[in-house]
């Protein structure tokens, strides 16, 4: 992009009201805010308040918003990255704008979402079940896949049983809105996913957030509040998905232990990620598997296929099964594809623990690169996470084009994804990536940002 193009861009953002997003008290995770109507939208083009959707404040925002950018784009002629198409599979590499392109925007960590061995699993259940069992699990859906899958990550949590979901947002949410309610306590951490947070609002629960990875402020916290309650759960998560960082989990669950709260933890950047084998923090700490109350993950990260999963005792297993909303009562069951490609997920994982060790080495490879670059890396801890801090909203997402350009794909994370002030380029590394990959990408990120 020229200076020029660049100096119109940044006009151009500001107009569109891109980084221009007023929040009393911004926080990651948290529901973005209602924004007031745009000036300039009359009334008498609008059905009257009450009688439709056009009306919604953050639908006329959003539309008004966003058409800003698609046209500011559009009359650069330079790419949108938002909701930019890619041809074939997201791997190491990916096919975008007519191009090859080095890929640090997914996060396929091991590279099993185009695995062949991964893909003719997924096959292979579509001959024998169909595309879907049409039905909910409790009346007609149940398919030995399923318990197959629940038994394996059971065995490798070591608790008592496991659950399957459709959906890793909806695991969350539906799991803390059930075991949650009124009178009850949700202590968070202040980085937790925003599906946390909406199960903490689907609830009905008291919601307080502790400082970061901090046992003493979650101390802090339940010393002074937790005898309002009738039950306490914290909820943290194992690898954070915006900064990199790990949990401090042994002595966050001290904390919890010690104020007699349940704890649930989102493994859903960490499993197949953290630990000698990938098999999560627990692996990573050596920690027993009732160390934590629920053990929560996704498939669509490193298993390279798509849904969630919930792992613990037997009994709260079985309540879920049977009684919790969204979970599996009132829910079709997941696609046997997606069932048998996290499991063929697993066993590639099991047997073959050198992708693992790539995936740390490549991780430790790039976060060492990126501080010798003199690149600001935030909370990062020289996992596959790594985020690159720009502080301005204008700026990442100006760099990211550029490297779009350049033929680079790394994503702007902007707010509500992160606070303001901490935009951001985000890489996620991944197994397959080479050394010459990780170098390239992140000299051309420096050379971009030494242009703003």
């Amino acid at each position: 992009m020229t200076s020029d193009a660049r100096d119109i861009a940044r006009q151009l953002l500001s107009r569109s009201g891109y980084s221009t997003v007023h929040v009393d008290e911004p926080s990651p995770g948290s529901a973005v805010p209602r924004a007031s109507t745009p000036p300039g939208i009359s009334s008498s083009t609008r059905p009257p308040r009450g009688a439709g959707l056009l009306d919604h404040p953050d639908i006329v925002a959003t539309v008004d918003r966003f058409d800003g950018v698609d046209a500011m784009f559009a009359s650069l002629g330079i790419p949108n990255p938002l909701y930019l198409e890619h041809e074939g599979t997201s791997g190491a590499t990916i096919r975008q704008l007519d191009r090859d392109m080095i890929n640090f925007g997914c996060f396929n960590y091991l590279g099993l979402s185009n695995d062949l061995r991964v893909a003719e699993a997924a096959k292979a259940a579509i001959d024998e079940y169909g595309t879907s069992v049409s039905a909910s699990r409790i009346v007609s859906g149940q398919i030995p896949l399923y318990a197959e899958f629940e038994s394996r990550i059971a065995q490798v949590y070591d608790v008592d049983d496991a659950v399957i979901t459709t959906s890793g947002y909806l695991t969350n949410a539906a799991a803390v809105g059930y075991l949650l309610g009124q009178g009850d306590l949700a202590v968070c951490d202040a980085l937790v996913h925003s599906s946390i947070v909406s199960g903490t609002e689907w609830a009905g629960c008291r919601r307080v957030t502790f400082r970061h990875n901090d046992p003493g402020a979650l101390e802090a916290i339940l010393k002074m509040s937790r005898g309002s309650f009738t039950r306490a759960m914290v909820i943290l998560e194992s690898h954070y998905s915006m900064d990199g960082d790990v949990a401090l989990l042994p002595q966050l669950v001290e904390v919890a232990r010690k104020y007699d709260c349940a704890v649930m933890i989102d493994e859903a950047h960490a499993f197949g990620v953290l630990g000698e084998r990938g098999h999560g923090i627990r692996d990573l700490y050596g920690l027993p598997g009732d160390a934590v109350d629920i053990w929560m993950g996704t498939m669509s990260k490193a298993l390279g296929s798509v849904g969630g999963f919930l792992a613990g005792r037997r009994e709260v297993v079985r309540a879920f099964k049977y009684s919790a909303p969204g979970l599996s009562m009132f829910a079709t069951a997941p696609a046997p594809a997606s069932i048998a490609a996290a499991l063929a997920g697993l066993d590639i994982i099991d047997t073959e623990p050198d992708r693992i060790a790539r995936l740390h080495s490549n991780a430790q490879h790039a976060f060492a690169t990126a501080q010798a670059l003199g690149l600001k890396t935030g909370l990062a801890e020289g996992t596959p996470i790594l985020p690159i801090i720009v502080g301005d909203t204008q700026k990442a997402v100006l760099a990211n084009v550029s490297l779009l350009e350049a033929g680079v794909n790394v994503n702007a994370i902007t707010y509500p994804s992160v606070p303001l002030g901490e935009e951001r380029l985000r890489l996620f590394v991944s197994s397959e990536h080479t050394t010459e990959h990780i170098d390239t990408a992140l000299t051309e990120i420096s050379a971009v940002l030494e242009k703003f």
